[in-house]
């Protein structure tokens, strides 16, 4: 990260200096409620969609939820996360940790070259996030409805992506433009983030790789990403293979986690595909066809229209 960031969040804030005089976590702070719930209103002002605040050191941060989304990136050295009591995650300088409002948390002491971030995202920043995507992605979009929606699979995510460079450049540009503090970024944020999140779910292997007990969660994402980049010939077979597990496994997980079986999720990839190919390219709509792996026409311009609302031609009228 930029040396000058990382001086301006290495200071020492006015909370921390009531700690290192003896105080203890001032829960008034963060929250007005009995339970320890830490409020977006205490940390965000009206109108604003996303903020970011340095992570408190020198304390154990009790165990608490949030009533939004917190995204934790790791600048610097080291901190311990304990997530429902029962995982304990280290998190190194590049790692990212999400948080939707269903988890709790408590974090171990930290020093003051342990450096993290909190990013405060309210649930519907995200809303906003995907309409504006250049292109749809399953993996994404599931990722994006498991931390801004109540999700059975996983009320956390764990990113290493300290050697992903196109993550790390992205956050440190949100870091950067909030800590700026310029008014009306929000349509900014939200597109840096949905460029983060396209680069993400292209590594889903590196979520949850230190959480054996969340081997259900990362057997649906690696099938998620199966079906990303063969969505065209992709079989519940093959994947079956390539994951050593039973079919039958893994389509009773598809079904329990995302609503859809393989057939209904790979169906779903392709129309996104289609969809994105009528509203950047002047390919026939044969030749889409085609390149998305259906070999019947009439099938694939009923089930495009049952999702979208209208055929391909006028979808492509109407996007250009």
């Amino acid at each position: 990260m930029n040396q000058a960031l990382l001086e301006q969040l290495e200071r020492i804030t006015d909370e921390e200096k009531a700690i290192l005089d003896g105080s203890g976590v001032q829960k008034e702070l963060y929250t007005s409620h009995k339970n320890f719930t830490i409020d977006s209103k205490k940390l965000l002002t009206k109108g604003q969609l996303i903020q970011i605040r340095p992570h408190t050191r020198f304390i154990r941060f009790p165990k608490h939820r949030h009533n939004y989304v917190e995204m934790v990136y790791m600048c610097a050295g080291t901190t311990t996360h304990i997530i429902n009591d029962t995982e304990r995650i280290i998190l190194r300088e590049g790692d990212l940790l999400f948080l939707n409002q269903h988890a709790t948390q408590e974090i171990l002491p930290a020093r003051q070259q342990d450096i993290a971030v909190n990013f405060i995202i309210l649930p519907e920043f995200f809303d906003r996030i995907l309409p504006g995507m250049e292109r749809e992605n399953v993996l994404r979009d599931f990722l994006v409805a498991s931390l801004s929606q109540d999700s059975s699979l996983s009320s956390y995510l764990h990113f290493q992506a300290r050697d992903i460079l196109p993550v790390q450049n992205l956050i440190e540009n949100m870091v950067w433009t909030l800590l700026s503090g310029k008014s009306g970024t929000n349509t900014l944020n939200q597109t840096t983030f949905g460029l983060l999140f396209m680069n993400l779910s292209m590594f889903a292997e590196t979520i949850n790789l230190d959480s054996p007990t969340q081997q259900e969660q990362n057997l649906v994402f690696s099938v998620l990403r199966y079906i990303e980049t063969h969505y065209k010939d992709g079989t519940l077979a093959d994947v079956s293979a390539e994951l050593k597990q039973p079919a039958y496994y893994i389509s009773r997980l598809l079904k329990k986690h995302t609503q859809y079986n393989f057939k209904e999720l790979l169906q779903q990839r392709k129309l996104q595909q289609a969809q994105w190919l009528l509203s950047q390219t002047t390919l026939p709509i044969e030749a889409i066809i085609c390149s998305i792996g259906y070999d019947n026409s009439s099938y694939f311009y009923r089930r495009f229209r049952e999702k979208y609302g209208c055929s391909p031609r006028e979808y492509r009228k109407n996007s250009s």
